[in-house]
This record gives structure tokens, sequence and C-alpha cells, in this order.
């Protein structure tokens, strides 16, 4: 996300941003309202109406086609082309969506273009009460969510009922998928971080580091090597992820070759049989279920089975007050972690150590969403101000204001990542989105 000249003018876009989906930036809120900004004129180019229900979180595709929403009960999906284009109908006959219901009854192929009457391409119904959470399978093939129903639902893009349920036994406050795609980590109201074995079909790991103290925030590297989770009291805790795979039965009875280098060929094995059982031909009725049965038929013929171990590095009290959320940087160099008390704080995250790198000070009331640019240089804030900032790193200062919310800005999502566009228009209840932009 490099600026330009422009960057310092409120009135252009620069030459480098060839077109509006060269950099998306979305911003929701209390006011009931989606809004698409340009991001380096500050300009509203967008604005979708949420009217039944606030906007709890946000997250745009990796190739910066599919937005998903979450309000009160469900989650939608949005065409990121048609939203900024008002042309919805046009697009969603071009991808053979045709005037079809969308998933769950939502109002797939029935747009307009008139000003902030978007519909949704797909509408996921399932959660009781607020949909807090939201995060993507690598290939847009799945996504799941979270709420405060205490579940978690992971749902095939082409298929509108959930394909897994698992219960949490309290409100969920975050959901992640781990790089390596077989995993999810979560964290709830009870103080619970929770990792949830897709291969498996349950949970693997449960930390409480706190009782009783929610965990309203968790990151996984990209890279895999660590989680962070952040809670109510302004606490941070970070484990190091040790992954691996347990021996094969013809392993176990050869002794002294599980070596590092055995060990890094079966995990890359291992990660190749995921990727192919993912990939699929599409004809699979479930997705995930695909991966799973690969996994479990692997080990039931004397295969190995994966393995994480999590360990306990540090603990560093980040804010004073309640901590809303904490995120590592694509290159994971850095940790932002926001906070009730108006302030933004980057961490160093070399050799663990999370020393405080840079406070940001601009915002005027709780902060409760980031996202950091692709090159971790920039990072984007949501405020109960009623603005989101993006912010430069290097200097620590406010580049750009996006002033148009009306009520607190509660989320934002982010998505300068290269390679972007393309892609065949979704099944009826579609969506498309991964890490995009982060190293693996």
């Amino acid at each position: 996300m490099a600026p330009s000249a422009a960057a310092s003018t409120s009135t252009h876009a620069p030459a480098a941003v060839p077109d509006d989906l060269s950099v998306l930036l979305v911003t929701a809120g209390y006011d009931h309202t989606i809004r698409f900004w340009e991001a380096w004129s500050g300009i509203c180019s967008r604005t979708i109406q949420h009217p039944d229900s606030q906007v709890n979180r946000l997250a745009i595709s990796p190739d910066k086609r599919w937005l998903a929403s979450c309000g009160v009960g469900v989650v939608r999906l949005y065409d990121c082309r048609s939203a900024l284009a008002g042309n919805q109908a046009a697009s969603i006959q071009a991808g053979g969506q045709g005037g079809g219901q969308g998933a769950a009854g939502g109002p797939a192929g029935q747009g307009s273009g008139a000003p902030g009457v978007t519909q949704p391409v797909a509408t996921f119904e399932g959660h009781n009460g607020n949909v807090t959470c939201v995060a993507w399978h690598c290939e847009s093939k799945w996504l799941v969510s979270g709420g405060e129903d205490g579940t978690l639902r992971i749902w095939d893009t082409r298929f509108p009922r959930p394909q897994r349920l698992y219960d949490h036994r309290s409100p969920v406050n975050d959901v992640v998928v781990h790089p390596n795609q077989g995993e999810l980590v979560s964290c709830d109201q009870a103080g619970s971080v929770k990792v949830w074995d897709l291969g498996e079909n349950g949970c693997s790991h449960e930390l409480v580091p706190e009782e009783e103290v929610g965990i309203r925030s968790v990151s996984v590297a990209s890279d895999g090597s660590c989680l962070v989770a952040g809670n109510n009291r302004g606490n941070v805790y970070v484990w190091r992820i040790q992954s691996g795979m347990y021996p094969s039965q013809s392993e176990t009875s050869a002794a002294g070759k599980g070596n590092g280098q055995d060990l890094a060929a079966k995990q890359q094995q291992q990660q190749q049989r995921r990727q192919a059982g993912e990939e699929g031909d599409g004809q699979d009725d479930d997705n995930v279920d695909a991966s799973a049965r690969e996994r479990a038929a692997a080990v039931a013929n004397g295969g190995g089975g994966d393995f994480t171990d999590l360990q306990p590095v540090t603990k560093f009290r980040a804010h004073d007050k309640y901590l809303i959320r904490c995120i590592l940087s694509p290159d994971v160099r850095h940790l932002a972690t926001t906070s009730a008390d108006s302030t933004v704080k980057i961490w160093s995250t070399s050799r663990y150590s999370f020393s405080l790198s840079k406070t940001l000070l601009g915002h005027q009331r709780w902060v409760w969403d980031a996202a950091f640019s692709a090159d971790s240089a920039y990072l984007v804030t949501a405020s109960s101000d009623h603005v989101a900032r993006l912010w430069e790193l290097s200097s620590g200062e406010t580049v750009r204001s996006y002033n148009g919310h009306n009520k607190a800005v509660v989320c934002c999502a982010l998505n300068d990542s290269a390679g972007g566009g393309g892609g065949g228009a979704p099944a009826a209840a579609t969506g498309t989105q991964g890490q995009a932009g982060m190293p693996s």
C-alpha cells in the first residue's frame, strides 16, 4: 500500500491506484451503513445500507471480489465490484446468478444501481444474537463465523446451512483460521482460547490464561510461529506454536529415523495431501468434510496425524483499560493492540520481546478494530469517535481520516494485496476470501 504524491491531497487518488479495486477499504458500525473508501483520497465511493442492525465485523476476499459482514443473526456477502459500480444485477448475471434466491433466502441476483440499496448476494442465517467474528478459508471454499450464542459455524459457500457447528459454551469474541487451513483458533467471554482440529472435528486445545476474564481477540502469525491473545484486563498472552505430525505405525517400529529432515518432509507431504483434499473438483457436497475424510483415512491406513503444541512464551500488560483487538502484522514483526483508552499501540515482536515501539494518538474514544496493509507499513483503525484513520507506522502519524459515519465505527477491513480481481462468480451462497497478502 505504497503512497504517492496524491496521498498528501484530499481530492484525487494517486496514479498508482488504477481503479477502485486496487485498494479496498471498508468500514461499518452503529449507523447501519457499510462504506467503501478511496484509501488515499479519503472519498467515500459507495454506501450500503444495513437497515436491520449494526455491523459488527467485516472481511474482504483475497481476490477483492466479496465482502462478508456480520450483523445480528446473519452473515451477509456482498459483491465488491457491484457495490462500487452500483450495478449488482449485471454482475450477478455475468456470473451466471440470474435472478435466483441467495443462501437461506438471501436476495442473490436482485441488485439495484440506486445509492445505498445494494443487495447481498448471499445470506447465512442460524446464529442467535450478534455475530461477532468471521474468517475465511484461504481458497474461499468455506468461512467460519462466531457469535454471542456461543457457537462457531462453518459455512460451505455453496450452501445455506452450516456444515459444522462447534459449541464454545460461552459467547465467542473472535476466530481466525490457522495458516495451515486445518485448524481454527477462537476465544470467548469465559476466558478460553480454543484450537479446533478440522480433521478430528473437535477441540484439540483449550487455554485459560485468567479464569473468568474474557479473551477479546486472537491472532496467529502468518508463518504459523505464534499465537497471541488479548483479554478484557488489557493483558496479552503469547504462545509459540510447534507443529508436526505423529509417526505412522511403520515409523514407530523404526526407531531413530524421526530426525528433523524426516519431520520436515512429513509436514510437507501432509500439507500437499491437505491441499489436494481441499482443491477437489467441485463435486463434493462438503469441502470441509472432504479434507477431514482424507486426513482420517490416512491415519486409518497407518499414516501419522498432525499435532500442534502450544508453549507459553510471555505475558505483558498492553493497556490499563479494556483491550479490544490484537493483530499481528503480515510480516510478523509487529503486534497492534487497540483499547478503550483511545490509543493504538504497536509492539515489536523481535525475539518475542514485545517491547513498545509506538503509541498512535488521535482517536477520541474506544478503538474497536484495526487492519494492516499487506506490506505491514500502514494500519487502518476504527473508533467510537465516528472516524476511521490510516496510519503510517514508520512515523506514527495519521495520513488520512475517513469521515462520514454518524455513529461509532466498530469494524474495518483492508485489502491492498497484489493479484486481486478475476475469479468467477460463486454459486447461490457465495463468498471468496483468505489471508491475502500475508506471507506463508
